[in-house]
C-alpha cells in the first residue's frame, strides 16, 4: 500500500479530511510513488483559520527578524539540493540538471526577498502644509496562498512565498497534486526553521481545494501559475470574491531568426529553448519565425542538434531530455502532431515512436520538429507543452513582430540577430511581456518581476521582486499634524 502524503498545518503533519486520494506517478517508470489526498474544502477551512491566527502576532513581528528565517531556508535548500533535486526529477521527469537548475532559481528569490527591509520603504513628505507631514506606509493583507503548477514544483511557490512571509502575511502552499513530493520534503526540512506555527502550511489536492482557497474570506490574496483556462477561472472566481490575483497562463513562444544572427550560437540555444524539460515551461520556444534566407541558414542544423539530444529517465547522467508529465498528456500531444500534419505542415523530425530500453513504460516523446506550419493551423495557435517546435518563414521583421501580435498568447518573444535597430524594433513592437534579444529563454532574474501580456496573464502584478512586493501589501496613507502647543499642554 502506496504511502499517502499529509497535510502541514499550524506546524504539525495532518491528515485529508477527505478519504479520497490521487496517484502519484513516476513519468519516466509508469510507477505510482505514493499517493496524494484528493482535498476537500474543510482542509482549507483549517489551514486558512490557523493562518489567520498567526497573522497577528507575524505581521508585528519587525521585518529584520521575519528575514531571518528566510536566511535559514535559504541555508536549508543549498544544503539539500541534490536530496530535493531527485525527489523532483522522479516525480516530475525532468533531468537531474534541470530540477537542479530549479532549485537555484528558488534560492534566487528567497535571497531577493530577504531584502524586504528596504523593498517596503516607501515615500515621506515632510511640510505638504505648514506642520503637516504626509507619508505611505506598506502593511501586510492577512493570509496568502499559492496554487502550484507541476512542471517547477520547486521554483515557482519560491516566486511567491518568501515575499509574502517577508512582508509579513502568512500563507498556504497548494502543490501540484501530480507532483506533491517536492514541496512535501521541502516542508519537512523547513520544519526546522521554528517558524511560528501557522505562518507557513501547505495543503493538497485538485479543484476542490483551489476552489475552496478562492472563496475563502481569509484568504486575500491568490498566486497561481497553470494553463490559460485555468487561469482565467482562478482569476475570475477570486477577483469575484473580493480578492487579489495573479494568475500565469499558458504561452506560444516565438523565437525569430534574422539572416545574419549567428547561425551556430542560434541554433544551440534554440533547441535547449525548445526541449528544455521537454517543452513543458512557460517559457519554451514553441515557433521558430526564420526571416527570409535565414530558412536555409537553421533549418536543417536545427533538425540535425535536436536529433542528437538523447531522450530517457531524467537520473540518467547522459540523458537530455526527460519524459513528459502524464501518459495522458502523450497522447495529447502526439494527437496535436498529427493535426499539424493533417493540416499541411511537414514533419521534419518525427519523436512519437521513440523508444528507451528499459522504461517502455515512460511517458517519452522524442524532439519533434514540424516545417511550413501555417500561422491559421490549429496547431500552430495551440500551447502544445511539449518537445514539439514549429518553424515558418516569412520575408521580413515586420511581419514576423505582425504574426507574434496576432497570437493570443504574449509571455515570451525572443529574436536572434546583430542588428541593433532590428533588435530595438522588436523589443518595442512585439506584444509580450517577457522579450530575449539573443537568448532563446528570456526567464527574468529574481529581482525583476516575471511578466506575461494577454491571455499570458491575468491580473496587475506579477510574481517576483517589487511586483511581489506589491501584490503582498497594501499602502497606508498617512497625514498628521504635531502642534507644539497641544504638546505643552500634557
Amino acid at each position: 500500500m502506496s504511502t499517502i502524503l499529509k497535510n502541514y498545518i499550524n506546524g504539525q503533519w495532518i491528515e485529508s479530511k477527505s478519504d479520497a486520494t490521487m496517484s502519484v506517478i513516476n513519468p519516466a517508470t509508469g510507477l505510482r510513488i505514493c499517493r496524494v489526498p484528493a482535498g476537500c474544502s474543510q482542509d482549507i477551512e483549517e489551514a486558512a483559520g490557523w493562518a489567520n491566527q498567526a497573522w497577528a502576532g507575524w505581521r508585528n513581528t519587525p521585518a529584520t527578524q521575519r528575514v531571518q528565517y528566510l536566511f535559514k531556508m535559504k541555508q536549508i535548500l543549498e544544503a539539500h539540493t541534490d536530496e530535493i533535486a531527485e525527489i523532483c526529477t522522479k516525480e516530475c521527469g525532468k533531468t537531474f540538471a534541470e530540477s537542479k537548475a530549479e532549485m537555484t532559481r528558488a534560492v534566487e528569490n528567497i535571497e531577493v526577498a530577504c531584502g524586504i527591509p528596504t523593498l517596503m520603504q516607501s515615500v515621506f513628505s515632510e511640510d505638504i502644509a505648514t506642520g503637516v507631514d504626509e507619508f505611505v506606509i506598506r502593511q501586510p493583507l492577512g493570509v496568502g496562498a499559492c496554487i502550484s503548477p507541476f512542471n517547477f514544483p520547486i521554483m515557482i511557490p519560491f516566486w511567491f512565498m518568501p515575499y509574502a512571509i517577508a512582508c509579513g502575511n502568512t500563507y498556504i502552499v497548494k502543490p501540484s497534486e501530480k507532483v506533491p513530493m517536492t514541496m512535501t520534503r521541502i516542508f519537512e526540512l523547513f520544519e526546522t526553521l521554528n517558524l511560528p506555527k501557522g505562518v507557513l502550511n501547505m495543503v493538497h489536492g485538485g479543484r476542490e481545494t483551489v476552489d475552496a482557497i478562492l472563496k475563502h474570506p481569509f484568504i486575500p490574496a491568490i498566486s497561481f501559475v497553470g494553463s490559460t483556462p485555468v487561469a482565467k477561472h482562478v482569476y475570475q472566481t477570486g477577483t469575484l470574491h473580493g480578492k487579489r490575483v495573479q494568475s500565469q497562463g499558458g504561452a506560444k513562444n516565438a523565437v525569430v531568426v534574422m539572416p545574419d544572427a549567428d547561425a551556430e550560437t542560434t541554433v544551440k540555444i534554440i533547441v535547449d529553448s525548445a526541449f528544455g524539460c521537454a517543452g513543458q515551461r512557460c517559457l519554451a520556444a514553441s515557433v521558430v519565425i526564420t526571416v527570409g534566407e535565414a530558412s536555409e541558414k537553421v533549418t536543417q542544423n536545427i533538425i540535425a542538434l535536436a536529433q542528437s539530444k538523447k531522450t530517457g529517465n531524467g537520473m540518467v547522467a547522459d540523458v537530455d531530455m526527460g519524459p513528459v508529465i502524464t501518459m495522458e498528456s502523450k497522447e495529447r500531444i502526439i494527437k496535436l502532431i498529427q493535426t499539424g500534419i493533417d493540416e499541411g505542415a511537414e514533419i521534419l523530425l518525427d519523436g512519437r515512436d521513440v523508444k528507451v530500453t528499459g522504461f517502455e513504460d515512460g511517458n517519452f516523446i522524442g524532439p519533434t520538429i514540424l516545417g511550413k506550419v501555417n500561422p491559421d493551423s490549429e496547431v500552430y495557435k495551440t500551447e502544445i507543452f511539449g518537445p514539439v517546435l514549429s518553424i515558418v518563414n516569412v520575408e521580413t521583421l515586420e511581419e514576423a513582430i505582425d504574426l507574434i501580435n496576432k497570437n493570443r498568447y504574449g509571455n515570451s518573444a525572443c529574436i536572434f540577430t546583430r542588428s541593433g535597430a532590428a533588435a530595438r524594433k522588436f523589443r518595442h513592437n512585439a506584444l509580450a511581456g517577457n522579450i530575449g534579444v539573443n537568448i532563446g529563454v528570456a526567464a527574468p532574474m529574481a529581482f525583476f518581476p516575471f511578466s506575461g501580456w494577454k491571455e499570458s496573464f491575468f491580473g496587475d502584478l506579477h510574481g517576483q521582486s517589487s511586483h511581489a512586493v506589491e501584490f503582498y501589501t497594501q499602502t497606508k496613507v498617512v497625514i498628521e499634524r504635531w502642534n507644539e502647543e497641544w504638546s505643552r499642554k500634557f
